[in-house]
């Protein structure tokens, strides 16, 4: 098929390269002339494993190629995808709409013939028929321009592979108006559909809250075992332990149940925060008032290691070397949008320290959000003459430090695993005094 894809972000250069990759003819449309410059030199302007040789391979065949212009993409495709992004407003909750309007205010003008729009940008719930309708206003051929909405699931670190073979689709469709949206879905998706991947067909309010309820589920869970473990610091209780036994309950399962320094990124702070603000313009706030706890717990952890490291420093941070270990929110990424890992790095600068940052990724957009804070070039470089080490981002390299090693370039043998990821045993053998989140202390 013929497929646009609005937006060159991480969303949307990732589907774009998954289309082509798929089989489809594929054109990217961004207003960023910089960032399509690239793409089309078939340079990814973001980190995410196996994008780039993705990227490359259909840039390089022809399958995929980018423009500025979204006539020419109204012209050549009969697929269009939304995939901006929908950032939460300033000084507010609500997610900031601008951008998907944007794409519907340019393309809807420009279809003089049959097409079909999917939304995938997370929006709050309501926005598609709004979409819908102002596309039916705006296109030369009325009701035969179409939207529907296809929620993505995408994992920073994994999207290639999400985007391929995706664990379940889901397509949001007006059930007074269905058209053409769920045949050409199934045409789009028809390689993971004949690998029997579920292919569900809602309304589209139901399409737009699987991903935010997916989204405050996860944080939710997140959240939980975090406020768990602050109960366990308390009562000298050890976290993983109680998470591998309660994960042993098929009703509640192990994943995400990692005790540490909590979630941030561009979508879970945001989504749930966003989740909220229009619960609350449906007259059903109530319903999400327990998403304040999340939220609040989630920010509790940052907080909460700041006072680790204050306290292994007998409470004076100026001056005092501090290392942390990651910048970016997770591993296998450059993402830094919301990350603990740097808003604690940049509280502790604040608050005196001397702060030395270490991330294999992240370095680059972390320098733009703090060009105040030292960034080291190497993890070796962070530690030596550290005080305090702090692990804040799982990354393969820190989880598999040398303990020995590192003890002959730190100031001091304390180490604050934020992510439980390292091997305790090994760390405290190496004559390490080491702290975990609702772990004890060595």
């Amino acid at each position: 098929m013929r497929i646009s894809v609005f937006g060159t972000g991480y969303l949307g250069a990732t589907h774009a390269a998954g289309m082509a990759e798929l089989g489809h003819e594929v054109i990217g449309v961004d207003i960023d002339p910089d960032k399509i410059e690239r793409l089309k030199r078939g340079e990814v302007p973001f980190y995410e494993p196996g994008l780039p040789e993705l990227l490359q391979k259909h840039v390089e065949s022809g399958r995929l190629r980018f423009t500025t212009d979204p006539a020419e993409a109204a012209e050549f495709a009969d697929v269009h995808f939304i995939g901006v992004g929908t950032p939460q407003k300033k000084g507010e909750n609500a997610a900031d709409m601008r951008f998907v309007d944007a794409v519907i205010d340019t393309l809807a003008p420009l279809l003089t013939r049959p097409a079909v729009i999917l939304g995938k940008s997370t929006v709050p719930v309501g926005t598609a028929a709004r979409l819908a309708a102002r596309v039916r206003e705006l296109a030369p051929v009325g009701d035969d321009a179409q939207l529907g909405w296809n929620p993505e699931f995408l994992r920073e670190g994994f999207a290639v592979e999400d985007t391929l073979r995706p664990d379940r689709l889901v397509i949001g469709i007006d059930k007074d108006r269905p058209g053409r949206i769920e045949e050409v879905a199934r045409e789009v998706y028809a390689d993971a559909i004949s690998r029997d991947t579920p292919f569900l067909v809602t309304d589209l309010p139901t399409a737009e809250l699987v991903k935010v309820s997916a989204n405050a589920f996860l944080a939710t869970k997140i959240s939980f075992i975090n406020a768990i473990a602050e109960v366990c610091e308390a009562a000298g209780a050890d976290v993983l332990e109680l998470a591998d036994a309660i994960g042993h309950d098929e009703r509640i399962g192990r994943k995400f149940l990692g005790a540490g320094l909590g979630f941030g990124g561009g979508c879970l702070p945001k989504d749930i925060r966003a989740f909220m603000a229009r619960a609350g313009e449906l007259g059903v706030d109530q319903a999400l008032t327990f998403l304040r706890e999340v939220d609040d717990v989630n920010m509790r952890r940052r907080s909460h290691m700041i006072q680790l490291v204050e306290r292994e420093l007998d409470g004076e941070l100026k001056g005092r070397r501090v290392a942390v270990l990651g910048a970016a929110f997770k591993p296998e990424s450059d993402d830094i949008r919301d990350s603990p890992a740097l808003d604690i790095a940049g509280r502790l600068h604040l608050s005196g320290a001397d702060v030395r940052v270490f991330d294999p990724q992240g370095m680059d957009n972390a320098a733009k959000v703090w060009p105040t804070l030292s960034f080291a070039e190497s993890a070796a470089d962070a530690v030596t003459g550290a005080e305090v080490i702090v692990v804040a981002t799982e990354w393969k390299e820190f989880r598999e430090l040398d303990p020995y090693g590192v003890a002959d370039l730190a100031a001091r043998k304390v180490i604050i695993d934020g992510r439980n990821c390292l091997p305790t045993e090994r760390w405290i053998e190496a004559g390490w005094r080491y702290l975990g989140m609702g772990r004890h202390a060595s």
